[in-house]
Parts: C-alpha cells; sequence; structure tokens
C-alpha cells in the first residue's frame, strides 16, 4: 500500500546554520527575550519536522515488532522542549565537536517493547542486520542490554537517517535523524519507575542526578531484573543474589519505595482526567479514531496529580504539533508541568507505552515485593 505524502506534515523551513545557531542562542543565558522568541520559533519547525520521518518509521516498526510477537506495543513521541535543552546544556562543552541541536539523535523517537527480553533481541537483530529500512541509513547503534549504563538503563538504541526516493516530488525531509529503541517489558518497567520516582522526588533520576541513594536503589533492582533475564548485571553491584536482594530490601526500607509509589498511583488514578476537543460525549467515539495524545501532567504534590489528555486524529498533526508548542510555552519554567506529545494506534496502548505519565507502578510494583519478600 502507497503511503501519501500529507501536507499537514511539517517540513523544515530553516538552514543547518541557522538551527544551530538557535539551539546555542536557547542555553545562552545572556541572550536576549527577543532572540529567544525567535530561536524557538526556529526550533518549534525543527522538532515538528521530525514528525513524518517519524511516522514512517512507526508503521515499519509496529509491523516488524508484530511478526516477533504480535503482544509488542509501539509508540513514538517527538523530544519534549525541556529535555532538548537540558541535553544541550549538559553536553555543550565550548568545544567544536559538542552536540548541536541540528545534530541531535533523538527529536523524533519510536519504542518497541517486547513481552521478553529474547523477542528484543530478535527485533533488534532483525534492524541492526540491515534486513529492513534498507533505504534509510543506519548512523548508531547502542547495546545497552549486553552492557547496561552505569545507572541501571537498558534497552537497545538505532539511529537512522531518513530518505526517501520517491520519484517526482521533492522530500522535505531527507536527513533527518530518528531514535528507535527496543526493550523488554521488565526494561520497561525498571525505566517508567525511574521516572516515576523522579516526579515523586522533583529530582532528574532519569538523567542520573539528584539523591545517591535513590540512583543505588535503582540501579540494584536492574541488576536483579537483570538476572531475572540471564543478562550482565550493572557494574559495581553484587553479583551474589541473596547480597544483592538484601541490598534491595535495605535501601527500599530507607526510602520507602513501596508505600510512597503505591499513594502516588492511587492519587493520580483518582484524579485522572480524560478529555477530548469534541466533550465529553463524543469521548468513547472519539478514542477509537485518535492517533495522537498530548498529555499534559500536573505534578502538584507528593501524593496527588492530575493528568490531562487531549486527543487528535489522524490527518491533524499539524493542529496537534501546534498545541504542543503552545502547551510548553504555557508551562515553560513551571516544574510541576510536564508536557508530551505521543503517537499510538489506540488508547489503551498509550497507557501501557507511556505509564509513567499514568503513574501505574503496578507490575513494577509486583515485581519489587517478589524481591523483598524472597529472604
Amino acid at each position: 500500500m502507497r503511503r501519501k505524502y500529507n501536507m499537514n506534515w511539517i517540513k523544515p523551513e530553516y538552514s543547518k546554520e541557522q538551527i544551530t545557531a538557535a539551539g546555542n542562542v536557547l542555553i545562552n543565558p545572556a541572550s536576549s527575550q527577543e532572540q529567544k522568541e525567535e530561536a524557538m520559533k526556529i526550533m518549534d519547525n525543527w522538532r515538528a519536522a521530525h514528525g513524518y520521518p517519524m511516522h514512517v518509521f512507526k508503521i515499519r516498526l509496529k509491523s516488524k515488532a508484530n511478526e516477533v510477537n504480535k503482544n509488542a506495543l509501539t509508540a513514538q513521541r517527538l523530544k519534549r522542549v525541556p529535555a532538548i535543552l537540558y541535553k544541550l546544556t549538559k553536553q555543550y562543552s565550548g568545544r567544536k565537536h559538542a552536540i548541536t541541536l541540528y545534530d541531535m539523535q533523538d527529536i523524533g523517537g519510536c519504542r518497541a517493547i517486547m513481552p521478553t527480553v529474547m523477542e528484543t533481541k530478535r527485533l533488534y537483530e532483525q534492524y541492526y542486520n540491515l534486513k529492513v529500512n534498507l533505504k534509510h541509513r543506519q548512523v548508531k547503534t547502542n547495546d545497552y542490554i549486553s552492557k547496561p549504563k552505569r545507572d541501571g538503563y537498558r534497552s537497545y538504541h538505532l539511529v537512522y537517517e531518513y530518505y526517501s526516493d520517491k520519484k517526482g516530488k521533492k522530500i522535505f525531509n531527507n536527513g533527518l535523524l530518528i531514535e528507535l529503541q527496543f526493550r523488554s517489558k521488565l526494561q520497561h518497567q525498571w525505566a517508567t519507575a525511574v521516572e516515576i520516582a523522579g516526579f515523586i522526588t522533583k529530582q532528574a533520576i532519569k538523567s542520573n542526578e539528584g539523591s545517591e541513594d535513590w540512583k543505588e536503589f535503582f540501579k540494584l533492582v536492574s541488576s536483579a531484573f537483570a538476572k531475572n533475564e540471564n543478562l550482565p548485571i550493572v557494574p559495581n553491584t553484587p553479583n551474589n543474589e541473596k547480597e544483592l536482594y538484601l541490598a534491595i530490601k535495605k535501601k527500599e526500607a530507607e526510602l520507602n519505595v513501596v508505600h510512597r509509589l503505591e499513594s502516588w498511583t492511587r492519587g493520580i488514578n483518582a484524579m485522572k482526567n480524560w478529555d477530548t476537543k469534541e466533550g465529553s460525549k463524543e469521548k468513547k467515539n472519539k478514542r477509537k479514531q485518535t492517533q495522537y495524545f498530548l498529555l499534559e501532567l500536573n505534578v502538584a504534590e507528593e501524593t496527588a496529580s492530575e493528568l490531562k489528555i487531549i486527543t487528535y486524529k489522524m490527518g491533524e498533526e499539524k493542529e496537534a504539533v501546534e498545541a504542543y508548542n503552545n502547551a510548553e510555552k504555557k508551562y515553560h519554567g513551571q516544574k510541576q508541568y510536564d508536557v508530551v506529545l505521543v503517537g499510538v494506534d489506540t488508547a489503551k496502548e498509550l497507557e501501557k507505552a507511556y505509564p509513567n505519565y499514568f503513574a501505574d507502578t503496578r507490575e513494577f510494583l509486583k515485581e519489587l515485593k517478589k524481591i523483598l519478600n524472597k529472604y
């Protein structure tokens, strides 16, 4: 089936030099408000332009993941502005080869969550061996499953340079970079628990910052999960199972992890507010047609928060991205808010693929309690 280029998709409107300069302006404290507003306009367009290539990769990824296991979950997302700025600021060193906004490889990203680690590996090997996406150039691969990061993060990452050879049309999005992530269900539970703990404690635990106790707790749990999947453990964590489990039990007691995560989940579930543009009467039918979800998370208190979800149908990509940009500007500088635009095929898949925004830690807590109760 031939895929049409929807005219609602955003095209890049600025040069490499303008995009690079915009990123530098946004992380420079000396930039004027006027300069920052112009730079934001450039960045908004550049980020939105990744929408079509990301969509193309998502369609292929869903097909290939379902061939491995029909219960695979796939999703796509444009990187949040705070995350883009954080990455630019953190990696900027004043050197010639420091990362730039133009070169950033994960502005557009797709994710596959596989039931088991063996199925995750099968999917990764298909892409790594160039059995799919032959016309797109594979730029980079990272195997964080065989060699987990020091903070315990585990996943496969592949970066592609999008390319279309359609005749008779100028494809404006060629050359844009899209990152694919493949992880097992257990690895996904760990990663989303890290994000939820970050919301609760108001620390950037996901970026390996914040309390050493919380970072150590998640490193230990990652090693326990790795043992369950017969994978290498995180460096500098106990290899002996009993020693590892008792260390987790000690940290959990110090941080009161189970109680805090359970309280948080109860609070957010009680305050969920599912919204559609057309109003509550048509929610049921609109959910079936929805392709894009704008999530606005208000982290007001440690024990409660509010999640607002606005839905968009296929063909409303431009409207969705504009609403995303406006929401980020509205909440800019307000740490209690987190905004993201994601694309999945059903509302049910949204909650499974992004449990961090629903504070659904039930599966993670189930696995954690097995560890706590063993010794």
